[in-house]
């Protein structure tokens, strides 16, 4: 194979890839709204519609894919770089996932590790 037919493929896999699907935020928050308290109760609380937020979560995890992506195509790191960067990729959707609740559809939503142990 050429190098020109690899790039090719490889350019239509990660167009492939990067088409952003659109999510929907669970059934249950519609029309909610996120409320943070103080602790002081002389502050007002912050309110944010829910789906506001999660509209920022998602552009969060959509914009992570893309890194991922464009990481796993990058012609000048090697492929122990791209793993050492797929880790702390990994480890951030781990951190994401409390946020899972707010997605109708589980699969839409960050997956980390599973508590499995990373190997350096």
């Amino acid at each position: 194979m050429e190098k020109q037919e690899l790039r090719e493929i490889l350019k239509e896999t990660l167009q492939e890839f990067l088409v952003i699907e659109p999510v929907e935020l669970a059934r249950k928050f519609e029309d909610g709204e996120m409320v943070l308290q103080p602790g002081n109760p002389s502050l007002k609380p912050y309110r944010l519609p829910i789906e506001s937020f999660f509209h920022k979560i998602v552009m969060i995890r959509d914009r992570l894919r893309v890194l991922e992506a464009k990481i796993n195509a990058h012609p000048k790191l090697s492929d122990q770089e791209k793993v050492e960067f797929e880790q702390y990729i990994t480890r951030i959707y781990g951190s994401l996932t409390s946020f899972n609740i707010l997605f109708e559809d589980r699969e839409d939503g960050f997956k980390g590790t599973g508590g499995q142990k990373e190997y350096e």
